[in-house]
């Protein structure tokens, strides 16, 4: 049985693209806001490309996995994205391998070597900069963390990992988008992205590992979340953009983190 119109728009606001893929008239008049996110019940979605298809709330929303692009929401989109290889069974195997070993011969693999900082032992919770880091992934972090070097006398390019003491994926160091070595706070900022697949479904999961990861180490978080993103943790803030006020925002909650009279030695 549905529940109320409205009941859930707040959890299915941080899904723009399952909101667009839903049509109520492919499921008997009853509205998406009407039904839990998590309910093991199966709807009717269409894709942009207007593939029909059958799947429960909790599968869409976990859908988006590593493949990051629109088809990622549809599963006949995500077939066609990456075909199956053919296989000929009626030539030899060694003379179906011959185009597979010419690429591979074309094309060596380089091993990029790790800066010494990344092999180098550090204590859980230390800060250091990492070669393994991935780079600013928008402009709007950049500004953001443009933003807080004018008010904080603090170098936010020394450092952007954090040594953790359990494994996060393949390393035990995890990578937030600014870190505040100094207070030890590290700042995320996040957004649905271009396709809606950042920081939702699986995502949302890994992001809330990687806080609890930092907070064992002695860090705390604030994430910052635009695009209707409902907040992780008690200091977290939303926001839809960077602007002046967020600057002061995420400064008062450094002040509630770290107390008034370390925060405000670091201010310009």
């Amino acid at each position: 049985m549905p529940y109320e119109i409205g009941a859930y728009r707040t959890e299915w606001e941080r899904y723009p693209v399952l909101v667009r893929q839903y049509h109520p008239d492919l499921n008997r008049n009853i509205t998406l806001t009407q039904i839990p996110p998590a309910a093991e019940v199966y709807l009717t979605w269409q894709c942009d490309a207007g593939h029909v298809f059958v799947a429960t709330p909790d599968e869409q929303r976990h859908r988006p996995g590593g493949v990051r692009r629109r088809s990622s929401w549809c599963p006949e989109c995500l077939a066609l994205a990456a075909p199956k290889r053919i296989v000929n069974r009626h030539l030899p195997p060694d003379q179906q391998a011959v185009p597979d070993a010419r690429r591979a011969v074309s094309r060596p693999a380089v091993v990029a070597s790790a800066p010494r900082t990344t092999l180098a032992k550090c204590a859980a919770g230390e800060a250091f900069h990492s070669g393994r880091a991935p780079r600013p992934a928008s402009a709007a972090e950049g500004d953001l963390r443009s933003r807080l070097a004018e008010r904080l006398d603090i170098d936010l390019r020394a450092a952007n990992a954090v040594e953790v003491r359990r494994p996060f994926f393949a390393h035990r160091e995890v990578w937030p988008d600014i870190v505040l070595a100094e207070l030890k706070v590290a700042i995320e900022y996040d957004t649905i992205g271009k396709f809606g697949l950042e920081h939702v479904g699986t995502r949302e999961a890994t992001d809330r590992r990687k806080d609890r990861l930092l907070r064992e180490a002695g860090w705390e978080v604030i994430r910052v979340r635009c695009g209707r993103l409902q907040p992780l943790g008690g200091f977290d803030l939303v926001a839809g953009g960077v602007t002046a006020s967020l600057i002061e925002r995420i400064l008062e909650r450094l002040r509630e983190i770290r107390g008034d009279l370390i925060v405000n030695a670091y201010l310009r």
